[in-house]
């Protein structure tokens, strides 16, 4: 009989590369520590490179595949995604700037300021400079996105269009063979270096309870979404809250938006949401509605900010949530996919040195965001069929008794 191989998920082996960077900075010597440190920045410079380009593929094919939808059906459900993501991101800073500093001892954050530079250099580093630079790469994703969307079939062929979609897929498959699977390697490095500087527990003993706030923000997040929809459609929210159990549950298990499709798809069948609006609201919107990954990010961002005495307020968060939820367009249905695409724009929050990508500030950031990802999807994924029910509430009341478009 052959054995059953046992599969970890990405957040068990986060959790256990946290704990053995914890241990190799406690206890073993400070060259082997150094060691690890090097094989983490060899990765952090290959992310680096490669995060202009998981833009410009993502990006782009996400804004030209949105030439898919009937015309009033795109401009309604995208409208009310981006709406959705902008204000969820936006009360997470009002609730996590309210709260999080009540978690934060003077003694904590000081000594985490004292170990500011106290970090372990690396045995050696390799240049690798980006393609471009990551403004650069929105700037190209949005003019090729915008382009292939309005041109392809009228004025050019699919020529280009096709490629992109190969070039996206490419990036896909670099970030499933390569980046996700090494990032605990990342974090195991970032780990060690905070321990031997001393500034691991005083992090740790703040991180819980900002995990814990998020998840209760998720949760609510959830329910006022479907007390709206249930408003708009005239149904019962807690029946429209049970049949989303299945979709929230299995988007638990795979951390990932595209992987729940076939299951919100059901869910939005429960709710009464006839076929044609639910095969275009639940795919779409599992690329391009992000409020529980938006909750997550900006709380932590939030945390991240206090901890380092960086300063924050809604004048810088607010371009950022409006920045994110553009970027964030069909990242990509993998662990971790949200936080890899918003990587590159954390200085906008934290500021060009302390955002850079591949510091530790920024380490702390992915650790963090992915350790709660799985309930930013489950929440991304349930506010999608709370958009299914409004959108197909007004497509019945006002678009379906007009002549539909060709």
């Amino acid at each position: 009989m052959e054995k059953k191989k046992i599969k970890i998920g990405l957040v068990p082996k986060l959790i256990i590369a946290i704990i053995v960077g914890i241990l190799f900075g406690q206890f073993l010597p400070e060259g082997f520590c150094r060691f690890v440190v090097t094989l983490s920045g060899f990765f952090s410079t290959f992310l680096k490179f490669v995060i202009p380009l998981m833009i410009l593929a993502y990006v782009t094919m996400g804004i030209a595949d949105l030439s898919q939808g009937a015309g009033k059906l795109l401009l309604i459900t995208v409208a009310l995604s981006y709406g959705s993501t902008l204000i969820a991101g936006s009360a997470s800073y009002l609730v996590s700037s309210s709260l999080f500093p009540h978690f934060m001892s003077e003694g904590a954050l000081d000594q985490i300021a004292a170990t500011a530079d106290a970090s372990l250099t690396p045995f050696f580093s390799i240049t690798l400079e980006p393609v471009m630079d990551t403004l650069s790469a929105v700037a190209l994703a949005f003019v090729m996105g915008l382009c292939l969307s309005s041109m392809r079939g009228k004025e050019m062929g699919n020529s280009l269009y096709n490629g992109m979609s190969d070039f996206s897929k490419i990036i896909d498959k670099v970030l499933h063979t390569i980046i996700i699977p090494l990032l605990p390697l990342y974090i195991c490095g970032t780990f060690t270096d905070m321990t031997i500087s001393g500034k691991t527990f005083a992090i740790l003993s703040i991180l819980w309870k900002v995990f814990l706030v998020v998840i209760i923000m998720h949760l609510i997040c959830i329910t006022i979404q479907f007390v709206i929809a249930g408003t708009v459609s005239k149904k019962n929210p807690f029946t429209l809250i049970k049949n989303q159990i299945p979709g929230y549950t299995t988007a638990l298990g795979t951390q990932s938006s595209a992987a729940t499709i076939p299951v919100n798809l059901e869910c939005a069948k429960k709710d009464g949401v006839c076929e044609q609006i639910r095969n275009f609201v639940v795919p779409l919107c599992a690329n391009i509605h992000m409020a529980g990954s938006m909750i997550t990010i900006t709380a932590c961002a939030t945390a991240v900010c206090l901890m380092n005495q960086l300063p924050i307020s809604l004048e810088i968060i607010v371009p950022f949530i409006m920045t994110l939820g553009v970027a964030m367009v069909a990242s990509p249905g993998a662990p971790g996919g949200s936080i890899m695409t918003a990587l590159p724009f954390l200085y906008m929050v934290f500021g060009a040195e302390a955002g850079d990508p591949d510091g530790a500030i920024c380490a702390i950031m992915v650790a963090l965001y992915i350790t709660q990802d799985s309930f930013g999807t489950a929440c991304n994924v349930s506010g999608d069929n709370a958009i299914g029910v409004i959108v197909d509430t007004i497509y019945k009341k006002f678009i379906a008794k007009t002549p539909q478009e060709n």
